[in-house]
């Protein structure tokens, strides 16, 4: 769809990219660096897609970029909600160290040193479009103040949970600025239009593209060109019978839940084939590495049943959990890399990463130094099908809502801490080499594995600064 106020976008596009200085390198460093694109979907369970197994809904542009790159199978979300676990992917830290642990209101604080603030300093013209979710109009974490040369999106997460809007905000003169866009207008539609244009006016310098989609959260409303594939020619539901989401409700009516949700993964899917298309019309693609990752585990908001997510979909795959479990259907995630020349086509990894190892990998690309008091390691030998790439110790979340929970992973030993009134209450331990469901805990007989983890806990955490976070 072709939207009045992108036109708009491109022009800032043009006019600051035209005045923008590149780093202090030569015009030789700055070509060979990549470009990179990271595409984010929210609240993706592991198994929604196609090349983690999904069999009722059509994913094609996401088969074939696994069928082209690299497709990760324990690869992890920083958090197991979007704001914390987006904070990871922004500092290079897990939520033991993170300022922001949870959601809410909380901004990034101006001394961060952000992912694209660190690009920049390599010369690179940053871009965003979609859900910032980490700092209000005003605060210190507002786009513009965390190294993004352009942004179209929205600042609260709230404002993310509906899939129509008809206003966004978008950075010009140095402000991000709320603006009207056509009334109704499909937000990601509009996301999408922004990144293309992005891409196509980038031709000076290296860029990274950050594409923060709403979609498959959390109301349940979709386009007619993507609910078509999933109604039968009278109109009903292919995945009959339905649970209805009724009116009244604040996410709106929705008489076919299951077949609004496939549409929304499908609609990711074709945004995404969108913009590879796009990179190889700007012949980038040789050029350009692009990730695509969920933030974390499958919803089962705005009418959608735990059954239609777990037995229905089985959204979460073989894994235990959906979003705000710290079970492994919670943080899991979809990540899949393609990099043509680069990447081995058609390959699939192991090696165990997170979120917070994005930001290490990403400042080694563009040919500088990640900050000492991160967490993540690079996993550009892995990315590359290199042998000698570095390995966590161990993975470390920790989460507050409903009662807070710790869980670490050490290799195949996974341990999840459960607390009551701010003191812990029991561990839970699963070896994720022979369970990957985690159906069978295996604490009472391992109680020197269960107080190993347990001291590995602490030992990765410092206290939360923020008192929204902090154990109770």
């Amino acid at each position: 769809m072709k939207l009045s106020t992108s036109s708009i976008f491109i022009l800032l596009v043009l006019a600051i990219s035209s005045c923008r200085t590149a780093a202090p390198e030569t015009e030789g460093t700055i070509a060979a660096k990549p470009n990179i694109v990271f595409i984010l979907a929210d609240d993706l369970g592991y198994g929604d897609i196609e090349p983690y197994g999904q069999r009722n809904i059509k994913t094609p542009h996401l088969q074939k970029m696994a069928e082209q790159g690299r497709l990760y199978t324990q690869f992890y979300a920083g958090s197991t909600v979007c704001a914390p676990s987006r904070a990871a992917l922004m500092t290079g830290q897990h939520t033991g160290h993170t300022y922001i642990r949870g959601n809410g209101e909380v901004p990034m604080r101006a001394t961060e040193a952000t992912l694209p603030k660190l690009l920049q300093q390599s010369g690179y013209t940053t871009g965003m479009v979609g859900k910032w979710g980490l700092g209000l109009e005003g605060s210190t974490g507002v786009p513009e103040k965390q190294g993004w040369d352009f942004f179209t999106g929205h600042l609260h997460h709230l404002e993310g949970h509906k899939q129509k809007a008809d206003s966004l905000w978008r950075l010009a003169n140095g402000k991000s600025t709320k603006v009207p866009v056509p009334q109704g207008s499909f937000v990601n539609d509009i996301f999408t239009e922004d990144a293309l244009a992005f891409i196509e006016n980038q031709k000076q310098h290296p860029f990274f593209l950050y594409v923060s989609y709403t979609l498959p959260h959390a109301e349940l409303k979709v386009q007619d060109e993507y609910m078509q594939s999933y109604l039968t020619a009278d109109g009903q539901s292919v995945f009959a019978p339905e649970s209805a989401q009724p009116a009244g409700k604040w996410y709106g009516e929705q008489p076919y839940t299951k077949a609004a949700y496939a549409a929304m993964v499908t609609a990711v899917d074709a945004y995404v084939g969108q913009i590879m298309q796009k990179l190889e019309q700007q012949g980038l693609a040789d050029n350009t590495l692009v990730i695509f990752a969920s933030d974390n585990g499958t919803h089962i908001e705005g009418g959608r049943t735990l059954a239609d997510a777990m037995e229905f979909f089985q959204s979460s795959g073989p894994l235990r959990g959906v979003k705000r479990d710290l079970y492994e259907g919670g943080i899991r995630i979809p990540f899949i890399a393609y990099w043509k020349g680069k990447v081995q086509p058609g390959s699939t990894s192991a090696h165990i990463g997170a979120f917070w190892d994005v930001l290490p990998t990403f400042t080694q690309l563009a040919g500088s130094a990640a900050p000492e008091s991160i967490d993540g390691i690079s996993f550009v030998p892995d990315l590359l099908g290199q042998e000698e790439q570095p390995q966590h110790e161990a993975l470390y979340w920790e989460f507050g809502e409903g009662g807070f929970k710790q869980a670490v992973r050490e290799d195949d030993w996974k341990a999840i801490r459960f607390y009551k009134n701010g003191q812990p209450e029991r561990t839970e331990l699963y070896n994720l080499k022979t369970d990957i469901g985690e159906q069978n805990n295996l604490a009472a007989a391992n109680p020197e594995k269960v107080k190993e983890l347990e001291q590995l806990m602490e030992q990765m955490r410092t206290p939360a600064e923020n008192p929204l976070f902090q154990i109770k």
